[in-house]
């Protein structure tokens, strides 16, 4: 590299475009092996206490937002039923961006009588003042993502429950802290998977749970979502903080939007759990000629440093014999897809387009999908009660990808306000994110095996039903 394009990238690094964060990012990169190491033999400090934790029952959840970018103003928007109908209120706003907070309060505004506590956060640190037990119960965080894993301990030391956007941190110290800090405090921290409850992934779950695909045994998912023009935009994601995950990191770098439905499907910590891993990273060649072909000079000199391979796909086994192929892949132009394929002995499901399969033995002449008369009729039969029961706020709501950011905000609250444990726990999010850790570490050690430790300190083994099914 020439000199002055060096000079140049350290400028940006320090202060410019991709500076200004808050926090280091190499502070959260994939560790050496000596830190590794440690973090592994240290999870044998985890008791598996919050696998079906209760907290008291609170009958109106106060709602502390940290982060009003594209996430968080979504978020607010899921929550407007559940404060309308008394379950819920905002307390606090907090954002780096003024703007942010001032949209987000007017929002709030139309919905709830009351203005809460705005916290123009330039500085960084302001959000702790929201992290406060006399202000709030719950604090939901919508931030860059090397800040998800600090302001959820920080909000469990204090005493509030936490719930992040995926990931919820990656780093395997950082799941580790997550889950031993929720065990101490005994405050749910919880990941908002928002994938675990579309219409789709609950009607599969809830044919597996009826026994259609009988024996399960493979699954296939993914994230494959063309990002390059919001990774290059100078204004959605908060001064390109996305793109300088992918200048940094080689793996699966958003592991949970596909692997979080399909640990359901399999009962993954709960009778089953994840064994090992193997990860593969293609070439990278997209993203790069994206910001050479950029009019913006910046950008152009950051094409050699793009890290992220175009293509990931990690292979898992768990504990029982399953096997699950996983790809990461936001750089190739083609359309939106999470795979959402699932095998058994009874039936078999390709996502993107939703197709079903029923097993009829070893006939040729049943080798075709089902038609769409039959299809629908599945469909209607194996509705997820859930679904099904929230079908005025999920129309309601549609914008929330399709009602599922409706479906799991609803399921946050009113598990909070009855007092009962909670559909995903912190060793889910945990767990779900470490994948992402390890896929790293395998690329970075030439596509070898990684085990993946037991984060539930061994109560995956108690088999037991999805809290999605109760109704609250």
């Amino acid at each position: 590299m020439k000199r002055s394009d060096f000079l140049k990238i350290s400028s940006l690094w320090g202060g410019g475009m991709l500076g200004g964060l808050g926090m280091s990012l190499s502070s959260c990169s994939t560790e050496n092996s000596e830190t590794s190491s440690e973090a592994k033999t240290s999870w044998s400090k985890v008791d598996g206490s919050m696998m079906d934790h209760a907290a008291p029952a609170i009958p109106r959840v106060r709602v502390a937002m940290l982060g009003l970018g594209n996430r968080g103003s979504s978020l607010i928007e899921m929550l407007e039923w559940l404060v309308t109908q008394g379950h819920a209120e905002i307390v606090a706003l907090c954002d780096v961006q003024a703007e942010y907070v001032t949209r987000a309060a007017d929002k709030v505004s139309t919905f709830q009588s009351f203005t809460p506590l705005l916290i123009d956060d330039a500085a960084g640190e302001g959000w702790r003042q929201a992290c406060n037990p006399e202000v709030a119960d719950l604090v939901v965080i919508a931030t860059p993502w090397h800040l998800h894993t600090p302001m959820a301990l920080y909000a469990m030391e204090q005493g509030l429950h936490a719930a992040s956007e995926v990931p919820i941190a990656y780093t395997e110290e950082d799941c580790l802290a997550l889950v031993t800090t929720s065990e101490r405090t005994q405050r749910h921290c919880i990941m908002l998977e928002n994938c675990c409850y579309n219409g789709e992934e609950l009607w599969l779950l809830n044919m597996v749970k009826e026994g259609v695909f009988g024996d399960v045994t493979h699954a296939e998912c993914a994230y494959l979502h063309d990002l390059r023009a919001l990774l290059l935009d100078a204004t959605y994601y908060h001064k390109r903080w996305r793109l300088r995950e992918h200048l940094e990191r080689d793996g699966n770098l958003y592991t949970t939007h596909g692997l979080g439905p399909v640990c359901m499907y399999m009962d993954v910590l709960r009778g089953d759990n994840l064994s090992h891993l193997v990860s593969m990273s293609s070439n990278e060649a997209a993203l790069s000629k994206a910001l050479r072909a950029s009019d913006d000079p910046d950008l152009q000199t950051l094409a050699p440093l793009v890290k992220c391979g175009d293509v990931n796909t990690t292979l898992i086994r768990t504990t029982e014999g399953k096997s699950i192929m996983l790809q990461f892949d936001t750089h190739t132009g083609r359309p939106y897809s999470r795979l959402d394929k699932l095998c058994g002995t009874g039936a078999t499901h390709y996502g993107y387009p939703s197709r079903l399969y029923l097993d009829h033995g070893p006939t040729w002449d049943w080798h075709r999908w089902q038609d769409d008369d039959a299809y629908d009729a599945a469909r209607a039969k194996y509705d997820h009660p859930l679904w099904s029961s929230l079908k005025e706020g999920i129309t309601a709501n549609q914008q929330g990808h399709g009602g599922m950011d409706f479906v799991m905000m609803y399921r946050l609250i009113r598990c909070l306000n009855e007092g009962v444990s909670l559909d995903l726990s912190v060793y889910d999010g945990a767990l779900w994110s470490l994948v992402g850790v390890l896929s790293e570490r395998s690329v970075a050690q030439g596509n070898q095996r990684v085990d993946i430790p037991d984060v539930s300190g061994g109560r995956w083994t108690a088999p037991g039903d999805h809290p999605v099914f109760r109704a609250v």
